[in-house]
Order: C-alpha cells, then structure tokens, then sequence
C-alpha cells in the first residue's frame, strides 16, 4: 500500500468523525454561531456523508473489475463527497458577522467558543476531497 493510499484510507476516516460531529454538534437548538443552520442544510450534510462513506469505501476495497469498485462507484463517491463539501462550508455561514440595528450576537455553544472547529471540520473536509480527486483521477486508488 503507498503512502497516497494511506492518506486517502486515513481521510476516509475523518470524514466519519466530521459528518457524525456536525451532525451532534447542530442538532436540537442549532449550535453555535450567529445564524441558525435551516434542518434542511443539516440532513443534506448528514445524507450526502453517509452516502459517500458508504460509496467511497465500496470503492476504495471492492476489486476495480465489480461494480462496486469500478470507475461509476468512484466517480458517484466524488460527487457525493463534493456535495458534502459545498453543505459543510453553506453551515459555516452561520459564523459570518451579521450587521445592522437589530443584529444579534453571536450565539456560544459547549463544543467551542468561537467558529474554530467548524473551519477546521468544513476546510480539512474540502482540502480532503480535493486530495480525493487527485488520487482518482491520477488512479491512485
């Protein structure tokens, strides 16, 4: 096994833990944040993790001559993966400044006092995906 598919078996495991903690982190009163995450956004990111978890990993250990290793179940993995991407960084929105006369403050929750783990989740999980693509399309994996 190379060390690029060591990177892309390891970021296939954060990916669990960034879908499971957004999930916890945002469920009941919204989490923290100046704007509420609407329940739609959430289950999006919810849904679209857990399909490319579960599609992405048929791919990377099914043989490349099946169905579920083969080149569609990679590139529906992708798709889902970017999906999760573009959710992730729409619920950091919820940390921008909102102004004007009768914005309110931004609201602090158990997990941390500010945006911090929600950047490093939502970023570390575009820059992941990104490595995904690479390693597909230079068939790594």
């Amino acid at each position: 096994m190379s060390s690029e598919e060591v990177v892309v078996y390891v970021l296939t495991a954060l990916g669990v833990v960034v879908v499971a903690l957004t999930r916890l982190r945002l469920r009941g009163d919204g989490g923290g944040g100046r704007l509420q995450v609407g329940r739609r956004l959430l289950d999006l990111h919810t849904g679209a993790g857990v399909a490319a978890l579960v599609v992405w990993t048929m791919f990377l250990v099914a043989p490349t001559d099946s169905v579920l290793g083969g080149d569609t179940a990679g590139i529906i993995g992708l798709a889902l993966w970017w999906l999760l991407a573009v959710a992730g960084i729409l619920i950091l929105v919820r940390w921008l400044p909102s102004r004007g006369r009768h914005a309110s403050a931004g609201a602090e929750d158990s997990w941390s006092s500010g945006p911090g783990l929600s950047l490093l989740a939502h970023l570390g999980t575009v820059v992941g995906v990104c490595v995904f693509t690479w390693a597909y399309l230079n068939s790594t994996v």
